[in-house]
Order: structure tokens, then C-alpha cells, then sequence
């Protein structure tokens, strides 16, 4: 596995990183042994940089990544998350970025995690009702005290990355890219690079639906919220479904896979991406994995840029209450 260094001074990790959100939420059922079991088998295989959040299972994701992870802790990078508020049964509650709020959260995903210090600490959403100067505040707080080495936004605009940073130095930008989401390439690319914070590109795969492994509605599993995103339901499905088939195309002429392939042009937008694919199988992380290796001349990398023109994809990554949540 190669590497790449999150930021100017942050840690080194894997080149490609392991999302396990999907392991505790939102993608239908899932076993614990076997979740557990997969987060190993990526440590085994070279992945050294794991990411989840408070609000992932409501706070089951944060326990289970520590458990799987207890053995092994000095060598691997956890990144965990908060900001994003849920009630026990799942609702969201809002964005919360308040001071207070900050450090009650950070201790109790200390709890969970089972570590004495959290690797890499993003805030979530950025809260609107909350100056993002308070909230990152705080956060060097959390710093100073020993229970955060680095610290991370997410979903944010390039104007509140460089208030953020101006506060204390941010590692990384965690923010949705991949063939079919491109938003952050332009304005954020430009800030983050000038600053040298590094970009942790979450559903890189298109929450699965690049992979061409999903090939109608009926491949959701009961439970699983992308039968009712926007890019995946309704007549968005087949429009979108159109798109991938001409990248699964282009995957078979390089005897690769659809996954390798688009897993590789994230790694190609630069040193400083880091993609975090998310999966609960063995065969899915080899692919993924398999991305690294994959090289992608200046010609191809332009063809396939080309194949998802962004004003082709059908459908907002979120729904509307998720959009208005996204960079400020």
C-alpha cells in the first residue's frame, strides 16, 4: 500500500483510507463480527487510516471502529466526527458547533473509541447560528489538552476553511468527490492547497452506484437510504444508470474494474486526496484497494472526466434538507 501525508504536517496514511459508516447505518443491515472482521482484514492489507462519526449508528460506529481496532491503535489513524446531532431513534436534530458542545462531544467519543486521543477531529456541518472562529476555538482547545492531535471540517466553503485555519491550522477537508460530484474542484481545491490542508474525498465510488454493482432499484436492501436519494430513485436511476454504463465500458478495455477505475481518478486529482470508500466486504475492499495500482495517462484521465459531465448527472446528492447543510 502507498501513502500520502495529510497536510503539511499531519500524519501519513494509506493511500487509500477505509469509510465505515455503512457498517453501523444508512446502507440496511449489517453484522458487527463480520464489520469487524473487515476493518482487520484492511489493516492486514495495508490500510492504516479508518474513518467515522458520532453520528454513524448514533455512536455504535465509533465503538465498533475502537473495538476493531484496540490491538493495533499506534499504528493506525482514526478520524472521527461531530457536529451532526441525532436522537436515539435516529432523527436529526441539527447542527451543533457551540463550544461547549464541542468538548462534551469529543469526550464522549473518546468513551466510545476507547483511545486517549483522537487522531484527526472534524466538525461535520458547519453550525450557521455558531461562528466557525468559536468553533474551531474550542477545538485548539481540545488540541492543547492532549485529546485531538489534528483537526478537520467538512462540507466546508473555501471562505470558512480560511477563517478556520487562521484559528489553528486545519489537517484536512473532508468533502463528498467523485466522477459524478465535482463540486469541491475549482475555488476549495485552490484554498486547501494554498493553505496545505489535504482533501479526504468520502463517496468516492458514488455511494456505490460508480461501482456499476447496482444495476436497478431493486438491488437496495430493505432499509438501505440510497433507495430514496435523489441520484437513485425515480426516473434519476436510469439516467444516471446510462452514465455508468459507459464507465464500466472504458473499465473493461483496461481490464479493470469499474470501481478501480473511478477509484483511480480520484487518486489522480492530486497527492493530496486521500479517498475513504466505504464497504462490508472482503471482495469489494480488494477491488478498492486494487485502485492504487492503476495508472491513468493525461488522455484517459480527460476521456473519463468526460464520460459523467457534471450537468449530465440527473438528481442532488442529498435531499434538501441535506443540500442546505453543505459549504457553507
Amino acid at each position: 500500500m502507498t501513502t500520502r501525508k495529510l497536510g503539511k504536517n499531519g500524519p501519513t496514511v494509506s493511500a487509500v483510507g477505509l469509510g465505515c459508516m455503512g457498517m453501523s447505518d444508512f446502507y440496511g443491515p449489517s453484522d458487527n463480527r463480520e464489520s469487524e472482521a473487515l476493518i482487520l482484514a484492511a489493516f492486514d492489507r495495508g490500510v492504516t487510516f479508518y474513518d467515522t462519526a458520532d453520528m454513524y449508528g448514533v455512536g455504535a460506529n465509533e465503538s465498533l471502529v475502537g473495538r476493531a481496532l484496540r490491538d493495533v491503535r499506534n499504528e493506525v489513524v482514526i478520524a472521527t466526527k461531530f457536529g451532526n446531532m441525532r436522537r436515539l431513534d435516529g432523527a436529526h436534530l441539527g447542527v451543533n458547533g457551540r463550544p461547549e458542545y464541542v468538548k462534551a462531544a469529543c469526550d464522549q467519543s473518546l468513551k466510545r473509541l476507547g483511545v486517549d486521543a483522537i487522531d484527526l477531529y472534524y466538525q461535520h456541518r458547519v453550525d450557521p447560528a455558531v461562528p466557525i472562529e468559536e468553533t474551531v476555538g474550542a477545538m485548539a482547545e481540545l488540541v492543547q489538552a492532549g485529546k485531538v492531535k489534528y483537526l478537520g471540517l467538512s462540507e466546508a466553503g473555501a471562505s470558512t476553511i480560511r477563517r478556520a485555519h487562521a484559528v489553528h491550522p486545519i489537517t484536512a477537508l473532508q468533502t463528498e468527490l467523485s466522477l459524478w460530484t465535482r463540486d469541491a474542484l475549482g475555488d476549495i481545491f485552490d484554498t486547501i492547497r494554498e493553505l496545505g490542508v489535504a482533501f479526504v474525498a468520502y463517496s468516492p465510488l458514488g455511494r456505490g452506484f460508480l461501482t456499476g454493482s447496482i444495476t436497478k432499484p431493486s438491488d437496495f436492501s430493505q432499509g438501505d437510504f440510497r433507495s430514496v436519494n435523489p441520484r437513485m430513485s425515480g426516473e434519476n436511476f436510469d439516467k444516471n444508470r446510462r452514465l455508468v454504463e459507459a464507465v464500466e465500458a472504458m473499465a473493461r478495455q483496461k481490464h479493470i474494474t469499474p470501481a478501480q477505475l473511478t477509484l483511480a481518478w480520484v487518486l489522480a486529482q492530486g497527492p493530496d486526496v486521500v479517498p475513504i470508500p466505504g464497504t462490508r466486504r472482503l471482495k469489494y475492499l480488494e477491488d478498492n484497494l486494487g485502485a492504487v495500482d492503476v495508472d491513468l495517462s493525461s488522455d484517459e484521465l480527460a476521456r473519463l472526466t468526460a464520460l459523467i459531465p457534471e450537468d449530465a448527472v440527473a438528481g442532488t446528492r442529498y435531499d434538501e434538507g441535506g443540500m442546505k447543510r453543505l459549504g457553507l
